[in-house]
């Protein structure tokens, strides 16, 4: 664990204490930070109403997003890092899954959406203005970089092979964000990896429940064999309404039970190649 002292007279989210771990497996550094969630507003405004680039992180999020609100719960020092000895790299943080939320309109209009934005906003003038999407939604896929060619596959996950049993060598499970909706549902990002001898597995969950309304589940898995020299990332979208479903209630409390019965909307399944030599391969980055 590393712990980092406050300053004396502010109290900074980039200065709270930071649970972090690294391990390596193969040719993988796996690493994660933990910590506290995202200050209400700017806890040093000194230093970012002045010139300097040090701005608090709630100034960075602000600015950097531009969005009327942010999620109630932000986790900005949670951050899952898959760091490959070539240099490629893939990461989930919750920045760059909040750059996926649309800021530009409401694809799901309900009766509490108003009541929810006008809660939150001195000016509701202003939210009618500028809309955007208030259940936080994002195809967020995980941050890619260095040596990796992305490409299209119809090789798929095998399932079957993670169901069985098989030394777990490292777990973690880090949330990203989270809002509760104006306690009409809960829209949530959460990672999770878990490490054994052969492989890696990551699942990348966005969970959205606007209660009465529908639900929504967006994952993305990645799954490394370690023989190999690829990663698989499988992308699908799962939605559907409430009553279509016609399900017991405690169900949609439960992503791990309600999204094998939600239809499948889009997908996408793709192949992230480790290129041991950059110069013959292209360079990805990819959010």
């Amino acid at each position: 664990m590393t712990t980092i002292n406050n300053i004396k007279g502010e109290i900074d989210i980039q200065r709270l204490p930071v649970d972090a771990e690294e391990h390596t497996f193969n040719n993988w550094t796996i690493k994660y930070k933990k910590s506290h969630i995202l200050h209400s507003q700017c806890s040093t405004i000194e230093r970012c109403t002045s010139s300097s680039d040090e701005k608090c992180q709630f100034c960075i999020y602000t600015n950097t997003l531009e969005l009327p609100h942010l999620p109630e719960m932000v986790f900005p020092n949670n951050i899952l890092y898959l760091i490959h000895s070539s240099g490629a790299q893939v990461e989930f943080n919750a920045l760059d899954a909040l750059r996926k939320v649309c800021n530009g309109k409401l694809p799901i209009k309900v009766a509490c959406a108003d009541v929810w934005k006008e809660s939150r906003s001195p000016s509701h003038l202003e939210e009618k203005i500028k809309p955007f999407d208030w259940t936080f939604s994002s195809d967020y896929r995980g941050t890619v970089s260095g040596p990796f060619n992305i490409i299209q596959t119809d090789e798929r996950i095998n399932i079957e092979k993670l169901k069985e049993r098989e030394k777990i060598l490292f777990y973690q499970d880090l949330m990203l964000y989270e809002d509760e909706l104006h306690d009409n549902g809960i829209a949530a990002c959460t990672v999770k990896i878990r490490v054994m001898p052969s492989s890696y597995f990551v699942l990348l969950r966005y969970f959205l429940r606007v209660d009465n309304v529908m639900v929504r589940v967006n994952d993305t898995r990645l799954f490394h064999d370690f023989n190999t020299n690829y990663v698989l990332r499988e992308y699908t979208c799962r939605e559907s309404g409430f009553r279509e479903l016609g399900l017991p209630l405690p169900l949609f409390a439960d992503p791990n039970l309600i999204s094998p019965h939600l239809p499948l909307r889009t997908s996408l399944y793709e192949k992230l190649i480790i290129c041991a030599d950059e110069g013959i391969c292209e360079t990805n980055t990819s959010k």
